[in-house]
């Protein structure tokens, strides 16, 4: 491929520019929560694995937690099983649980390994048909049915494929004590497993910009009281809600900083770490 030389040189002062935020980030784990838009259009597949493997490349260690809400509602649809949410949270009976399994466990934790893999990355599931990474217990709303939340990561089955280099692909279902499998938000398990960490980023992709204050403009950073605050006024329902509760119990369990940004902006997940401002909502 033929570069001009104006094309050279902005590739070489956006390198430049990056450089103090490489080295900022160099040997950091970084864990994103990967959804929504962002996994169903094929240009920001495409560029979200590219990003993750560039993200390796340069020294960071990126650990993913993927969603897939649309994909499991499009399967539901297809084999005729209602669905409906409570708060945020999908319901789940043992036939939904069998195409979360399905949908979640297998065929998109695969494309996600394999997309980065056609982009130099090495990467690796950690999913409920190779791994017991998160024991979990059912929430105490009866009526969610088989969702669940983190009791605990088993941080070593993480630890070890970030020493070989790799990438964890991981999928949000959890295990019981009674050996029955949970339905857990992808955003409550990478908050946890971004706290167990004590990463120095949480990034959580969404299909909005960012948090919105009672008067409905964008705020691009606020602190925890703020969040807090915004909990209680009831300005954060439906899916926002446990994104905002995750971050806010990640920060105050270990994780440095979280970004709510928006996935439908190509490389959201690099303007998060090579920028001072990104494009969605700091807390921290």
């Amino acid at each position: 491929m033929t570069v001009s030389r104006k094309d050279a040189e902005n590739i070489a002062s956006v390198l430049v520019e990056g450089m103090p935020y490489i080295r900022r980030f160099s040997n950091k784990k970084i864990v994103i929560k990967y959804g929504g838009a962002a996994m169903l259009k094929n240009e920001l597949r495409q560029g979200f694995a590219r990003d993750v493997a560039l993200m390796k490349l340069v020294g960071m260690h990126p650990i993913v937690i993927h969603g897939g809400g649309p994909q499991i509602g499009a399967e539901l649809e297809r084999k005729n099983i209602e669905t409906s949410f409570y708060e945020g949270y999908r319901v789940t009976n043992k036939a939904t649980m069998t195409v979360v399994k399905k949908i979640l466990g297998k065929e998109i934790n695969k494309e996600i390994v394999q997309l980065i893999k056609s982009f130099g990355g090495s990467a690796e599931s950690l999913s409920w048909f190779n791994s017991d990474l998160i024991k979990a217990s059912k929430l105490n709303e009866e009526r969610l049915g088989l969702v669940g939340k983190v009791n605990s990561v088993k941080v070593s089955e993480i630890t070890k494929l970030l020493k070989r280099n790799c990438i964890p692909i991981i999928s949000p279902i959890g295990k019981d004590i009674k050996g029955n499998y949970l339905n857990i938000n992808a955003d409550l398990v990478a908050g946890k497993i971004a706290s167990t960490l004590k990463a120095e980023k949480l990034i959580l992709l969404t299909d909005v910009a960012g948090i919105k204050g009672e008067d409905g403009k964008f705020l691009s950073k606020i602190t925890k009281r703020k969040a807090k605050q915004l909990i209680k006024s009831n300005v954060i329902k439906g899916g926002m809600s446990p994104k905002l509760s995750s971050s806010l119990d990640s920060i105050q369990k270990g994780t440095k900083s979280v970004t709510i940004t928006d996935g439908r902006v190509p490389h959201a997940v690099l303007l998060e770490v090579l920028t001072d401002e990104g494009v969605g909502t700091l807390i921290s």
